[in-house]
C-alpha cells in the first residue's frame, strides 16, 4: 500500500578498511531533520578525531526529502554512494553517517566511492529492516460529557492513544494510519464539543 514504508528498527554499525583508512558507518532511524542534527552532533563528539563525517539521510515517502554531504571528500565520492545504498535497500526515515579515519594513502575517487558504499552496505546488512505505516497525529480536546463517545469511537476503530490528560476537559493525542485518516476525522467531527488539531505526519 502507498502508506507503508521500510526503515530500520534501531541503530547499527558497519566497518570497512582499505589501505590503512577505516570507515565506520552508523545507521539509525529518524523522523525529522532536527533529530538527525542532534545525532550528527553526538557522533562528531564521539569521533572527534576522525578526518571526515560524511552522511546521507531520507525522510518521508516522497522522493525529494533527502540530503547528502561529502564533508570535504571529493564531490559525490561519499554522500552519493551512502544515499545509493539507502535507495538500493528501499528505505526511508533513515540516516547514515560514515566516519573516516585517514590511513595516509589516498584511495582516489573510485576507491572512496567503493569504501563509503561498502561500509554503508555492511551497516544495513546488520540492521533489522521493518515495515511501518505512515500516520497522522492529532490532538483532540473535548468536554467531559462526550468522553465516553470519544473513547468508544477510538476503541472501535483501534486508534492508538499516544498521550492523554483526562480532567474536566479531555486532551488526547492520537495516531491514525494515513489511509484511514479521512474516515476517522469525519466520525470525530460528528461529536459535538470536540476540537481537533493536526500535529504532524510520520
Amino acid at each position: 500500500m502507498e502508506d507503508v514504508y521500510k526503515t530500520i528498527l534501531n541503530q547499527t554499525e558497519g566497518i570497512y578498511k582499505e589501505k590503512g583508512s577505516k570507515f565506520i558507518a552508523i545507521a539509525f532511524p529518524i523522523f525529522s531533520e532536527e533529530e538527525f542534527k542532534e545525532q550528527l552532533k553526538e557522533i562528531k563528539k564521539k569521533y572527534h578525531d576522525a578526518r571526515h563525517h560524511c552522511y546521507a539521510y531520507k525522510l518521508g515517502i516522497t522522493e525529494n526529502e533527502y540530503r547528502t554531504n561529502d564533508d570535504g571528500e571529493p564531490s559525490n565520492s561519499a554522500g552519493a554512494p551512502i544515499f545509493g545504498q539507502i535507495q538500493s535497500f528501499e528505505l526511508t526515515n533513515i540516516a547514515i553517517i560514515v566516519v573516516r579515519y585517514f590511513g595516509g594513502i589516498k584511495l582516489g575517487v573510485g576507491g572512496l566511492i567503493s569504501a563509503y558504499r561498502e561500509a554503508t552496505k555492511e551497516a544495513l546488512n546488520n540492521a533489522k529492516i521493518i515495515e511501518r505505516t505512515v500516520a497522522n497525529f492529532y490532538k483532540i480536546e473535548f468536554d467531559y460529557k462526550v468522553m465516553s463517545d470519544i473513547m468508544n469511537l477510538l476503541k472501535k476503530n483501534n486508534i492508538e492513544i499516544v498521550n492523554q490528560v483526562l480532567e474536566e476537559t479531555g486532551i488526547i493525542q492520537i495516531r491514525i494510519r494515513q489511509s484511514e485518516t479521512k474516515n476517522i476525522i469525519n466520525q470525530i467531527n460528528k461529536i459535538e464539543g470536540v476540537s481537533l488539531k493536526f500535529l504532524k505526519t510520520i
